[in-house]
């Protein structure tokens, strides 16, 4: 019997199972190192151009692992993909993408080789330039579709054009033209909003890669109802992802919602009071706290109960009985706290250094002006007095009197 042992630096983690991180719905072959795992099925997972996988039969028994580039069977020719799963688990993934296993499954030729791969390397050079020429086929034949991606066959023998439509699209003329174009085996596939935000992938408004170009494989409808339970403002900006429809998370806590929603009281039930009736105001979900109000439009008198008190409160008035409040522990919303940053300006302390540098200045100065810091003051500022102290006056005005004194 074999000893099964783990390495000291990975613990539990199996090495050989991680696969490279520049494919989009990149598993994890957890049970890749367990002894004789691959003997128990000879299907392989095999992935392709962006979201695209499939399921092949490893007729010839390669020792095939995770990561390894591999030829397999295509009609017509041959098509280049990559190894991203094998033994038990593709069972498992089979039956989360919906398919059987069948005798007719298609084979793995063999892992490939440098000519393959230069094939494949020629072929995918041509993606790009054959997507924007094949749009503007399309825009000069009329037809009201966006071809969204294009991926060509390992041998280059075939391509496969991705396309949105609102409606039905007849592009009968169209694959001719493209045959004529681009020499090669033209299929069309029609696809939704959410697959081609998948196959283009990106950055979602949380900070991480898009669910649909990471794990999601299968897409379920996502409706407005999901965000009303979840007490999510309707507003069709933040509630739609980059594909144009409602976010696929919407629908990741829903449920939890739903459930903690049951455990609380009616919309529609008023609660009384000896001074007061209170109408529903706001509920917070997951907390199981109700709040009611003394108007129904307006936060007027606002209290907080449990759900508990709530339903005690119901049953209460049930039976005709009126309590004097809602609640002895019941907790009035006041307003919200402010930050504090939001007070005062963030310079203020620099202004009270400001200040007090100022008034050191004016401490350190000249206390008292002298007698004779007045006077020579005011020879500074050109006030000249005669000897018997009054003021010189206007130079003209001195001239004058001189000659008069000289004409008497």
């Amino acid at each position: 019997m074999n000893d099964f042992k783990t390495c000291d630096t990975l613990r539990g983690l199996c090495a050989q199972g991680c696969g490279r991180q520049d494919k989009q719905l990149n598993t994890y072959d957890y049970m890749a190192d367990v002894p004789g795992n691959q003997n128990t099925t000879d299907l392989v997972e095999v992935q392709f151009k962006n979201t695209r996988k499939g399921y092949y039969r490893n007729d010839n028994r390669l020792p095939l692992e995770k990561g390894d580039i591999v030829a397999v069977e295509a009609s017509p020719g041959h098509d280049i993909g990559v190894v991203t799963l094998t033994g038990s688990l593709v069972a498992l993934q089979m039956k989360r993408a919906s398919q059987k296993e069948s005798a007719d499954a298609k084979r793995i030729y063999r892992k490939a080789k440098p000519t393959d791969l230069e094939k494949y390397e020629e072929a995918k050079a041509r993606e790009h330039e054959t997507m924007i020429r094949s749009r503007q086929i399309a825009a000069e034949l009329g037809l009201n579709m966006k071809i969204g991606d294009v991926e060509y066959q390992g041998d280059g023998g075939k391509a496969i054009f991705y396309y949105i439509a609102d409606a039905r699209v007849d592009f009968r003329k169209l694959i001719k033209v493209l045959a004529d174009t681009f020499h090669v085996r033209i299929e069309m596939r029609q696809i939704g909003a959410r697959q081609e935000a998948g196959r283009i992938g990106g950055i979602g408004p949380c900070g991480r890669e898009l669910c649909c170009a990471t794990w999601m494989k299968n897409f379920i409808s996502v409706s407005t109802s999901a965000a009303r339970f979840q007490d999510i403002s309707l507003n069709p900006q933040k509630l739609a992802g980059q594909c144009a429809k409602l976010k696929c998370c919407l629908n990741y806590e829903a449920d939890t919602y739903i459930e903690a929603q049951r455990k609380l009281p009616s919309k529609e039930i008023q609660l009384e009071t000896l001074d007061q009736t209170y109408y529903f105001f706001k509920a917070d979900i997951l907390a199981g706290l109700v709040t009611y109000s003394t108007d129904k439009r307006l936060a007027a008198n606002i209290v907080t109960l449990t759900a508990a008190r709530a339903f005690e409160i119901i049953r209460m008035n049930k039976e005709g009985i009126k309590p004097e409040r809602l609640s002895e522990e019941a907790t009035t919303e006041h307003k919200k706290p402010v930050d504090l940053l939001e007070q005062d300006s963030l310079t203020r302390f620099d202004r009270s250094n400001k200040k007090k540098k100022n008034k050191k200045k004016r401490n350190d100065g000249p206390k008292a002006q002298t007698a004779e810091q007045p006077a020579n003051n005011r020879r500074n500022r050109g006030d000249r007095r005669k000897p018997n102290g009054k003021p010189s006056g206007d130079r003209n005005q001195t001239a004058r009197e001189s000659n008069g004194n000289k004409e008497q």
